[in-house]
């Protein structure tokens, strides 16, 4: 998924006492989604060193969007931590309050070839927010670095 209009932000960081965070924007819960992602990575690496050469299937249930965002993203984090996996792509096939099916392309770490910029403990439930305003969607994630 490409963004349609390079003049609408995606993202930006955001610094809490000592943690970090990101409020994404989208079109669409799908573009939100990805632009979530694409967010997460670029706080631990530089994305245009990850290599599309693997590809993993998630999919997930929740009870609100807020909460499918922190499972969306604690899933991401739980493939870098426990299978070294890193990702640059990301086909957000079906979302909804209820769920989320995506395919994920990257590959694993590898030190030579990837700079990591800081390490990230925990997606946090804390202030997270998905919500449409004005026709467009916004989400706002904190970390635990």
């Amino acid at each position: 998924m490409r963004a349609r209009n390079p003049s609408l932000k995606t993202f930006k960081i955001i610094d809490h006492t000592g943690d970090m965070g990101i409020i994404v924007y989208g079109e669409d819960l799908k573009k939100l989604f990805f632009n979530a992602s694409r967010a997460f990575f670029s706080l631990i690496t530089h994305l245009n060193r990850i290599r599309s050469t693997v590809d993993h299937t998630i999919v997930l249930k929740g009870e609100n969007l807020d909460e499918l965002m922190v499972s969306w993203l604690g899933e991401l984090l739980y493939l870098f931590d426990a299978k070294g996996m890193l990702f640059r792509k990301f086909d957000i096939e079906e979302v909804n309050k209820y769920g989320l099916k995506a395919t994920v392309r990257g590959e694993p770490f590898q030190p030579e070839r990837h700079v990591l910029k800081r390490g990230i403990k925990a997606v946090t439930y804390h202030q997270v927010k998905v919500e449409k305003k004005g026709g467009k969607w916004e989400g706002r994630i904190i970390f635990d670095l």
